[in-house]
């Protein structure tokens, strides 16, 4: 097992190379372009291809061209580059295309704060295309290893669900140096946890069947199969049309093939959860790791705290929030965007804890957990709220 000191860009470089992606098109943003930057010096010993393309769009467009060609493919931006995703996303959702697309989130609106670390894209990731009709595979990685660990599983799961793939990770991974093991065989590969599915090859004539069966190879162009990609409603042989019995057929594959195998998807961590403690922080990303050591904190002193991790977001784990407690969403966003869909499973009021650009400090988590304890909000300044 190789070991390496690097930036959570380069983990998801060398994992996106161990899964099998042979096609990397992007266009400079920080903080993902390091991504980009080891793409062009990797892909090349790999027998693969880099592309710089002239924007966002195009880039994920050019991911989609190349993945129906046969090739893993794999795009990444930061959160103003992302929204501009829309259109190809839509494109590669509807035609079942395998592709992984990195969000190395900073702080916002719009072009916000460029090296400052922020999680405003948690809806994007929901819905990043226009039409609704579907479902997504988001993962959400903690740190430089784990970012390495969720490009391999992004990969495994673009094929096997025939759908892209997103990591939604934040700048503090994606730019954090941190040490991480990479496998050099198969014994290594699997001692991780990891598996690679290889691309195959859809033989037809059936491209997009109304089922909620996974492991169906993607369509591939031109191996004389009569394969057909389109952004149009297809039937089940692929061709465009205006049918809404094919439309009902479609958007159901779309969504009850992640919906019906979620169990493979589904991915979070829990810590002193065991004894149903009475207040629960639910984090993903950066922020979890000040959450865990303000649990270890809060345990000292006596509290009945504990927290949950979310691993994969979507689709989103209702199961984890049927537990009676009350419910701290920490994000770094200041709307609250986690905390409403914790309040919709819990079927409960949620507090949120937000701060822009900076992680929480493990004493303003202390001070809110004691808060809570006492059947307040969490305290705010007179221009913040705990409500959203």
């Amino acid at each position: 097992m190789k070991k390496l000191f690097d930036t959570g860009n380069t983990a998801i470089t060398e994992g996106a190379i161990l899964a099998g992606c042979r096609l990397f098109a992007g266009y400079p943003i920080t903080p993902a372009t390091e991504i980009a930057e080891k793409m062009s010096r990797r892909l090349p010993q790999t027998g693969g291809y880099y592309i710089q393309a002239e924007d966002e769009t195009a880039s994920l467009h050019i991911c989609i061209g190349g993945a129906l060609g046969g090739l893993k493919a794999m795009t990444s931006t930061s959160g103003p580059g992302y929204v501009l995703y829309a259109d190809p996303y839509g494109w590669a959702i509807a035609s079942e295309v395998p592709v992984v697309i990195v969000n190395a989130q900073r702080v916002g609106p719009v072009s916000g704060i460029t090296g400052a670390p922020g999680q405003g894209e948690f809806y994007l990731s929901r819905y990043p295309t226009h039409g609704g009709n579907f479902e997504t595979i988001v993962l959400a990685p903690n740190s430089v290893q784990e970012a390495f660990h969720m490009t391999v599983e992004a990969f495994y799961l673009a094929e096997r669900f025939r759908t892209p793939v997103t990591i939604l990770a934040d700048q503090i991974v994606t730019d954090g140096w941190e040490s991480f093991e990479l496998p050099e065989n198969e014994e290594e590969l699997r001692a991780l946890g990891l598996r690679v599915v290889p691309r195959r090859v859809h033989p037809g004539p059936c491209f997009y069947p109304s089922s909620d069966e996974i492991d169906i190879p993607p369509v591939v162009l031109g191996h004389g199969t009569g394969g057909a990609c389109s952004d149009w409603t297809p039937t089940e042989e692929g061709y465009d049309t205006e049918e809404f019995e094919d439309q009902m057929k479609h958007a159901y594959r779309l969504i009850h093939k992640i919906r019906t195998h979620r169990q493979l998807i589904d991915r979070h961590e829990s810590y002193a959860c065991d004894d149903q403690p009475d207040i629960v922080l639910v984090s993903y990303g950066s922020p979890s790791r000040v959450v865990y050591s303000a649990v270890k904190e809060a345990r000292k002193q006596g509290c009945s705290v504990g927290c949950i991790r979310l691993k994969s977001l979507w689709p989103f784990q209702d199961r984890l929030f049927s537990r009676k407690a009350v419910y701290l969403a920490v994000e770094l966003n200041a709307d609250g965007q986690l905390v409403r869909e914790i309040e919709r499973a819990a079927h409960g009021a949620a507090h949120f804890l937000g701060k822009c650009g900076e992680l929480p400090t493990v004493a303003e988590l202390m001070d809110a957990i004691h808060r809570l304890e006492k059947g307040q909000s969490p305290k705010a300044k007179p221009w913040e709220r705990d409500a959203w």
